[in-house]
């Protein structure tokens, strides 16, 4: 199994940090400055990197109004054909070097998800680190074979996918000798249940497919995504818009800058909280053990007098006698005059 993979000077893998996305997507309505308004905001929210969709309404789809273009499927896109639905949603391909700039200068990494070969050639020539699979294309088997033969990254979303399809998927990479696979767990509904995440998928899929797994969230709020890391997601991928008021095609279930910001701190704290598996206390916890369990002379004690129940107890702190040799001393006798709070000790017993 790889278990690192270079985006940009970014690794992504074991031993490394969550590599946290913000996906562009369609929230710049339009707009260039909103556009670098956002990748802006990335930055602040702590992203590692920005991420771009890279098509032309006529390159994904056909200008056709007929039933089988029209949007029907209980999406927030329903009442529209799809080419209608991608002319308002596309990145105009002239922003895509300006913004990948921006990105870089600002200390992120770039890069996009192509939907035909030439949006393929487009990000070569910008020289994109990586390219990203959407999930309705896992099943474009031409577009992955071209995709996976540049030898960069490939991240697949899952969304829309059967087992049988990410195996298809993988199995084309590696016949391209490109094992530089991430596999994203995706639910696409928009927003997405929490019901219906099924995080277990990521362990499973880097165990099945021997790759490094990740994120692709597109449920409301930071707790789908920060679950996921405890679950060992190396990637979260999060829609980030400037306000969700403003509206777009993604606006509704996409992050809003103080939101991302949240989420990216949370990923933090998490992975530092996940640690590794150690049995050792810290100096912190071993003075901490002061305060545990002991046995106590709990009553004044003659030189003689039996230890019984009533003048032995098990209390905090553990200055005394370790508790497992309880039943052990009883019955035996004081080998001197015991006062009350005495940390009980074999030197006392006869």
């Amino acid at each position: 199994m790889v278990k690192k993979i270079k985006i940009g000077s970014r690794y992504v893998g074991e031993g490394e940090k969550t590599f946290v996305v913000a996906e562009v997507s369609a929230n710049h309505l339009q707009d260039y400055d909103r556009a670098a308004a956002i990748i802006k905001a990335a930055k602040e929210a702590g992203a590692d990197a920005v991420k771009l969709q890279t098509y032309m309404p006529d390159t994904i789809t056909l200008d056709c109004d007929n039933d089988y273009f029209q949007i029907t499927q209980g999406t927030i896109w329903d009442g529209t054909t799809l080419h209608k639905l991608y002319e308002t949603a596309y990145t105009p391909w002239e922003w895509q070097p300006k913004l990948m700039k921006l990105a870089n200068e600002l200390g992120m990494e770039c890069f996009s998800s192509p939907f035909d070969e030439t949006a393929v050639d487009f990000m070569e020539e910008m020289d994109m680190p990586a390219y990203k699979v959407a999930s309705f294309e896992i099943n474009d088997i031409p577009l992955i074979r071209q995709i996976a033969g540049k030898g960069k990254p490939v991240i697949f979303a899952t969304g829309i996918a059967y087992l049988e399809d990410i195996e298809r998927a993988v199995k084309v990479c590696r016949e391209e000798g490109n094992d530089q696979i991430i596999l994203l767990k995706c639910t696409s509904t928009y927003p997405s249940p929490y019901e219906d995440m099924n995080l277990k998928v990521i362990p499973n899929m880097a165990e099945v497919f021997s790759c490094i797994t990740g994120l692709s969230d597109h449920s409301m709020g930071t707790a789908v995504a920060v679950g996921s890391v405890a679950l060992g997601a190396k990637m979260v991928e999060k829609h980030l818009t400037l306000s969700r008021v403003d509206g777009g095609p993604d606006a509704a279930f996409s992050m809003e800058p103080a939101e991302f910001k949240q989420m990216v701190t949370d990923i933090r704290i998490v992975e530092k909280a996940l640690g590794k598996v150690t049995y050792e206390l810290t100096e912190k916890q071993k003075k901490s053990r002061e305060d545990g369990r002991s046995l106590f002379v709990v009553k004044d004690m003659k030189a003689g007098e039996e230890f019984s129940k009533e003048n032995v107890r098990s209390i905090r702190p553990a200055f005394g006698m370790h508790t497992m040799y309880y039943d052990e001393i009883l019955g035996k006798r004081a080998k001197e005059a015991l006062a009350k709070g005495t940390p009980l000790d074999w030197k006392y017993i006869e």
